[in-house]
């Protein structure tokens, strides 16, 4: 895929079309091609947070009470050895309610790089959506970052020149499979009893399923190793 450098390049060239002759087109060409750096873009996967990378403790920021969920930690392995990047896309409301600062998030935060690199994967970021659910009565401001939407989603891609079309995006719930298929990326749902509400669209079924993250990486491995061979 080529970066935006290159993609603009091209919209110069069919603006230019009509002005030009086909030999200073042709010459046009070759000169800023010749001087253009192609950026490799490179495949992630967007990861849920709670129930999906650390267990579900409501409106937790507290380093004490987080724990891996079973099979994350081989799962984040598996995807870190094969050449994902790793992104935390989460909702964190409590912030929006006053049950924690932002920087209490941000020692929660620290806590899994840290921990992490302790099992030797490196996260490349973590983002989150400081907002409440939007509520018509208490004249909410409605945000573009709160999951299901895909605004974090698009801000780490272009922040980590991310190919979304060769990505993934996992997690407990159907709001997480709606954000990652509003994005283009492929998805899993760790299908581990989070998701109550079973309200199914078609952006809402997710490619796969799986119990939890260790399985979830070997499906993922499983189907981009074949897709590379197609």
């Amino acid at each position: 895929m080529r970066c935006l450098k290159v993609d603009t390049f091209f919209l110069k060239c069919l603006r230019n079309f009509f002005t030009l002759n086909k030999f200073s087109l042709l010459y046009y060409f070759i000169f800023i091609t010749d001087t253009i750096h192609y950026e490799i873009m490179t495949k992630a996967i967007f990861l849920d947070k709670d129930g999906t990378i650390m267990k579900d403790v409501p409106y937790n920021v507290n380093p004490r009470k987080m724990q891996f969920m079973p099979g994350a930690q081989e799962g984040l392995q598996l995807f870190y050895n094969a050449g994902y990047r790793l992104i935390i896309i989460t909702n964190q409301p409590g912030i929006g309610y006053g049950y924690f600062s932002e920087q209490d998030l941000r020692i929660a935060e620290t806590y899994i790089y840290q921990s992490m690199n302790e099992f030797g994967v490196l996260l490349a970021g973590f983002y989150y959506c400081p907002h409440k659910p939007y509520s018509m009565q208490s004249h909410d401001t409605i945000c573009a970052c709160r999951k299901p939407k895909p605004g974090l989603i698009f801000r780490a891609a272009s922040e980590h020149n991310i190919d979304i079309t060769r990505s993934w995006f996992v997690g407990d719930i159907l709001n997480d499979v709606e954000a990652g298929r509003n994005a283009g990326c492929k998805t899993v749902l760790i299908d581990n009893g989070n998701e109550t509400e079973w309200i199914l669209s078609q952006n809402r079924m997710p490619h796969y399923k799986a119990k939890n993250l260790l399985e979830a990486a070997l499906i993922i491995t499983s189907a981009d190793k074949n897709y590379d061979k197609l």
